[in-house]
């Protein structure tokens, strides 16, 4: 005998990680495979048992973020515990292989700047035409060079560097070698990054390119 709906919702929610988002259309996906429903009548019992839960208090951790989307909070001597926006940011911006981190957050991680910069910039094909602030998650999304794929990700996001070089606040001395040792890193090839730079990206750009393969013993 299959479980009621309630219980099988219950039991998905309990493990789940504390903070972690919980996605009720992942709930449903899960339910209409193991009972065998339409997409439509998923999501319904879905919603419904939801609700329940929530109603009756029966897990009292469960706390609602916004619609379709839940998490588990527990207590800790600072507070109650909020939802994991970074994985929240990941799902919804960078996840499967449609986003990157850019902009001065990055040039900040890879060493070429000391300083700090006030928000976070994500290069997402969520964003379809213009940068716009997602001030709930504290990021800014903007559209990429070019759609983003497995394939591109890495070079687009080196390029972005690239292209930051001359208008950010640039402190590290040897800023070409730290992007050189990066492209060997990653094991990305001068003639795809050139291609790219060429037909996405402006003169500088290539230039930088340019000095970043004789720093890194590569030609171009």
């Amino acid at each position: 005998m299959k479980r009621p709906y309630i219980t099988f919702v219950c039991d998905l929610i309990k493990n789940a990680s504390i903070g972690a988002p919980i996605y009720t259309s992942q709930i449903a996906d899960n339910m209409a495979v193991a009972y065998d429903l339409k997409e439509k009548d998923a999501a319904a019992a879905t919603s419904v048992a939801i609700k329940r839960v929530m109603d009756s208090g029966m897990m009292p951790e469960l706390r609602f973020y916004q619609k379709g989307i839940y998490y588990r909070a527990t207590v800790t001597p600072f507070g109650e515990t909020g939802i994991n926006k970074e994985h929240l940011i990941a799902d919804k911006y960078l996840l499967p292989d449609i986003g990157y981190e850019t902009g001065l957050t990055l040039l900040h991680r890879l060493g070429l700047t000391s300083q700090i910069p006030c928000k976070r910039e994500i290069a997402t094909n969520v964003a379809k035409d213009c940068a716009r602030m997602d001030k709930k998650l504290g990021v800014l999304i903007r559209p990429p060079k070019e759609p983003v794929t497995a394939e591109n990700k890495d070079y687009l996001q080196i390029l972005d560097v690239m292209d930051l070089l001359k208008k950010a606040p640039v402190d590290e001395k040897d800023p070409y070698e730290i992007i050189a040792k990066y492209i060997q890193r990653k094991g990305l090839h001068y003639k795809t990054l050139l291609a790219i730079a060429d037909r996405y990206y402006n003169h500088n750009t290539v230039l930088c390119l340019a000095h970043t393969a004789s720093v890194g013993g590569n030609a171009l």
